[in-house]
């Protein structure tokens, strides 16, 4: 028999919109399935409700040593999920959000660290969120979901790591909002958080992040498939509202720079004079590109769990209690951090990194703050960036050093 050929396979992959399936390599993880962890004492919410039971889907890598103080906390952004590293055994083209992250050898390595992802409550990778079932209906909860912060989803994660006996981890870490949650673990478990790891982040959402969410949540409320929150009922999707909703998310992920160089004013498909077909459909790459990224999102995504990731980003502010004053609401925190924002990201600007790290030093916790020139904009934290790599594979080592876990093997 002869062998596959790659090239068909791809190529009819690519045709489908299926990614090919993914081999691991060395410095992969493997192939990982999750675990579902339910909790029957409902959480209270900074809401006032409670809510409960739910359950929470979970992902870990390595090994947890004997004195469980390997272990490190990896919280997701807006569309991520528990899935950070490795190939999923449910879908082989599903490779983790962070996978050049995390995995041995890599900066988080798994041959020294014990890495755990947890979907928070409310997403709809499998934790519990508007899509499942309530058990007191038998219906999706839909538009009844309560409301959830930043604050809830640590408190939660929380009981995961009690569940998993883990007193202190080496780090808590994260992306965007994932860096939010990571900054929230320091002040409300401060004995719990040995270092942070806060990457492309902010304290507070700017009033113009605000705005681009409201944006967004509108396209999606105001779509008339979206029937109250409770399009599930009626066997509707608001693909449309959710795909607008991806495309305003996806312009304030990419800088300027990289916009222009990917697509500049380059058109789909100009007429053999390169002249303007003078209508509205897609005229230029960067259209085809967003509204590409738009429907794939509309495809996999909940509505419900994107109204409410983007509320709580919006209420998330830890100096609010402190009147305005990020050194204060910083007070308890004991860990160690590391901070690191690029030039190019206008979402969260190195202002917004900068702020954290003046008001750590003004409560005198230790800080190695890196701000890389990359071109990327708030991407960047998902991409390769060498020197990136290089500042979190560094401030990791240091941790293994503190630790005493012994110099990182099969490194590429």
């Amino acid at each position: 028999m002869s062998a596959p050929d790659t090239r068909l396979e791809e190529a009819l992959a690519a045709y489908l919109d299926v990614p090919p399936a993914a081999v691991p390599g060395p410095d992969s993880v493997g192939v990982v399935s999750p675990r579902s962890i339910t909790f029957s004492e409902p959480l209270q919410l900074a809401s006032g409700a409670a809510f409960g039971p739910y359950s929470l889907t979970v992902e870990t890598y390595g090994t947890l040593n004997a004195a469980r103080s390997n272990a490190v906390l990896v919280c997701h952004a807006l569309n991520a999920s528990h899935h950070v590293a490795g190939i999923s055994a449910q879908d082989p083209s599903d490779v983790g959000w962070w996978d050049n992250m995390v995995g041995p050898g890599k900066p988080v390595d798994t041959n020294r660290f014990f890495v755990i992802g947890i979907n928070n409550l409310g997403s709809c990778f499998g934790s519990t969120g508007p899509a499942s079932i309530d058990p007191a209906t038998g219906r999706p909860y839909g538009a009844s979901f309560p409301v959830v912060t930043v604050e809830d989803w640590v408190n939660a994660q929380a009981r995961v790591a009690d569940m998993l006996g883990i007193e202190r981890f080496a780090a808590v870490m994260g992306g965007s909002l994932g860096g939010m949650q990571a900054l929230s673990w320091a002040i409300a478990y401060p004995e719990r958080v040995a270092h942070c790891v806060v990457i492309a982040s902010t304290p507070r959402l700017s009033a113009q992040n605000i705005a681009f969410n409201e944006v967004a949540r509108r396209a999606i409320i105001t779509d008339p498939e979206f029937h109250g929150g409770d399009f599930y009922a009626h066997g509707a999707i608001p693909r449309r509202g959710l795909a607008v909703a991806r495309m305003i998310g996806h312009i304030t992920y990419l800088s300027g720079d990289d916009m222009a160089e990917k697509f500049g004013r380059a058109q789909r498909a100009p007429a053999a004079d390169g002249a303007f077909r003078y209508g509205y459909d897609v005229e230029f790459e960067v259209e085809s590109y967003l509204r590409y990224q738009g429907e794939k999102f509309s495809r996999y995504f909940d509505a419900n769990t994107y109204l409410l990731i983007t509320r709580a980003l919006d209420y998330f502010d830890p100096a609010k209690s402190t009147g305005g004053d990020l050194a204060r609401a910083l007070a308890p925190v004991q860990a160690e951090f590391l901070l690191t924002s690029f030039t190019t990201d206008w979402r969260f600007p190195p202002s917004c990194s900068r702020e954290i790290v003046q008001a750590l030093l003004r409560n005198g916790r230790p800080v190695t703050y890196a701000e890389i020139d990359a071109p990327h904009g708030h991407d960047a934290f998902l991409l390769d960036d060498r020197r990136y790599h290089a500042v979190v594979r560094a401030y990791y080592d240091r941790i293994a050093g503190q630790l005493g876990l012994g110099a990182a093997e099969g490194r590429p």
